[in-house]
């Protein structure tokens, strides 16, 4: 790719409108440092919009995805007092854990 020189160039009063939209507060040196650097984004998007893309599908991604899962089947389960019988704590069938935010029983 070769170096061209900025096709799009804004001023200093253009730099300086977009930073109060913006509401950046931008120094002089800042102004010229933002207008050659803005430019050069702008050129840099004009080349992209000239590439034909006539032949080119949509996408949203750059390659094939796919989502890998496996069916939602029931399948039996172990028993209840298994379970609960490896729990630090049950009480009623259910596994007991700590009080949490002073909540009410």
């Amino acid at each position: 790719m070769e170096f061209r020189p900025s096709m799009t160039t804004l001023s200093r009063n253009d730099v300086a409108h977009l930073a109060r939209l913006a509401r950046l507060a931008v120094t002089d040196e800042e102004l010229d440092l933002y207008a050659g650097q803005l430019s050069a984004v702008l050129d840099a998007v004009a080349q992209v919009q000239k590439a034909s893309v006539e032949d080119v599908p949509p996408t949203t991604h750059a390659v094939p995805m796919t989502n890998v899962v496996r069916p939602d089947v029931a399948r039996p389960s172990l028993p209840r007092d298994v379970v609960l019988a490896g729990a630090p704590a049950a009480e009623d069938d259910r596994f007991r854990v700590p009080r949490i935010l002073q909540e009410e029983a």
